[in-house]
């Protein structure tokens, strides 16, 4: 049962071939920005990573209202409208462990992650992370955890996830068995507030965490399960906050790569890599993180678009009462709903109010689900249909854009200029991760 192969076991075979290889990992649960990047995809003839995180969606539901189950068929349905197959979508679960409950005390915080790490496998998600690095509400505050605890919770999450694929392969014979990924050398969600927050990876460090999971995998009668381990999170040196990006710099992780060679089952998952430069992704991949975590940098080019939009509008719709007013739509909802900005945007009320709209964190993604956000971009993308835009204000606004329209590679349909937006992010990983890029870029 389940002899379907593990897309993502290829990175490791290219790998130990000396090849590099690697995938982005596309963590949103936006319907404009999942239907973008399927739509670039179609490039392509391989697999696509799409990932949620234990915030967005847990079985209570998270941020988004979303069960596992729930996320597996949203992307689905996306993926259905426009003709994807749902078989080249690979569905991951981020940071699936106790973070949602690190409140609770370590058992009834485990029980709750034990629960949505099974709801996630048995909904068929391929790539796990699982994360147990956080303290809980009876671990010692003033101690860091030990190796051994975070591997042990880890392997209590993974015999779950093991147990829940059983099933599963029992009722489909063609299901494909998970990967895991353990390991969470990340900061807080959304980027860093501090710069001196942020340190590479101690190669020591990192085999210290290999050697603690092992260890507990025999310990737990696991060891048969390690095969199924591809990737350990770890801090490669990349990271933005409100305003700055921290570039990555191949020589500051040399000896952490280096120690990558005595591993050569596992490749590097690296998160925050949202704005690098695409030369910069390439290096990355080329020094073995062959995992590329995207999040916020998809949403920001979404809103930075539909704000374009707006301005658009605003020159192209005479009557202010017909316009959707998008841009103050998304400031006022914001405003009154602080709950996820308030402890990431700090300063002045005007530079809180830019970071409302500018920050590279993105906390307005937050907020793009809400009724009259929604509204006002339907409403926005109403006014525009088959309006005549002029092409000097479609440059003035959305310069790539109007690149492509002039190439005839783009239709002047608002949807679409704004999805444009989200394909030119996903273009730069491709630049990183698929040999083929070039020659596919040349055909669209």
């Amino acid at each position: 049962m389940g002899n379907t192969v593990n897309p993502l076991l290829e990175l490791i075979a290219l790998r130990k071939e000396g090849i590099p290889a690697g995938i982005p990992s596309y963590c949103t649960a936006n319907e404009l920005v999942i239907e973008a990047v399927l739509e670039q995809a179609k490039r392509f003839g391989d697999s696509i990573l799409i990932e949620a995180t234990s915030n967005q969606v847990n079985q209570f539901g998270g941020y988004t209202g979303m069960k596992p189950a729930d996320y597996r068929d949203y992307v689905w349905k996306i993926a259905d409208r426009i003709g994807f197959p749902r078989a080249r979508i690979i569905l991951a679960g981020d940071h699936l462990g106790p973070q949602p409950f690190q409140n609770l005390p370590e058992a009834t915080a485990m029980e709750y992650a034990k629960e949505m790490v099974r709801q996630y496998a048995a909904a068929g998600y391929t790539k796990l992370h699982l994360d147990t690095s956080m303290r809980l509400a009876d671990d010692d505050p003033a101690r860091p955890l030990s190796d051994y605890t975070v591997a042990r919770r880890g392997a209590e999450l993974l015999r779950v996830a093991e147990e829940a694929w059983g099933k599963l392969a029992a009722e489909n014979p063609d299901a494909v068995h998970p990967v895991y990924i353990i390991g969470s050398e990340v900061p807080i969600p959304g980027g860093a507030q501090v710069k001196e927050e942020m340190q590479v990876t101690d190669p020591d460090a990192f085999a210290a965490t290999v050697k603690a999971y092992k260890e507990v995998f025999s310990d737990f009668g696991l060891s048969e399960e390690w095969k199924h381990v591809i990737a350990v999170v770890v801090q490669p040196g990349v990271e933005f906050g409100d305003a700055d990006v921290h570039n990555y710099d191949r020589t500051d992780v040399r000896a952490l790569c280096a120690k990558l060679k005595d591993y050569p089952e596992l490749v590097f998952e690296g998160h925050s890599t949202d704005y690098q430069a695409p030369n910069a992704l390439k290096q990355m991949v080329e020094d073995g993180i062959g995992i590329l975590k995207v999040g916020p940098a998809l949403t920001f080019a979404a809103r930075e678009a539909l704000f374009a939009l707006s301005h658009i509008e605003d020159e192209i719709v005479d009557d202010p009462a017909q316009r959707s007013h998008y841009v103050a739509t998304v400031e006022q909802v914001m405003v009154e709903n602080p709950k996820n900005w308030q402890k990431y945007y700090h300063g002045t009320p005007k530079e809180q109010a830019l970071k409302r709209a500018y920050s590279y964190s993105d906390r307005s993604r937050y907020y793009m689900p809400d009724p009259r956000i929604e509204a006002a971009m339907q409403k926005l993308f109403a006014n525009l249909e088959g309006a005549d835009i002029p092409m000097g204000l479609l440059r003035q606004y959305m310069p790539m854009q109007y690149l492509a329209v002039r190439a005839r590679r783009l239709r002047v349909e608002p949807r679409a200029l704004v999805e444009y937006a989200v394909r030119i992010v996903c273009d730069d990983y491709n630049y990183a991760t698929r040999p083929n890029f070039l020659a596919a870029s040349v055909l669209v």
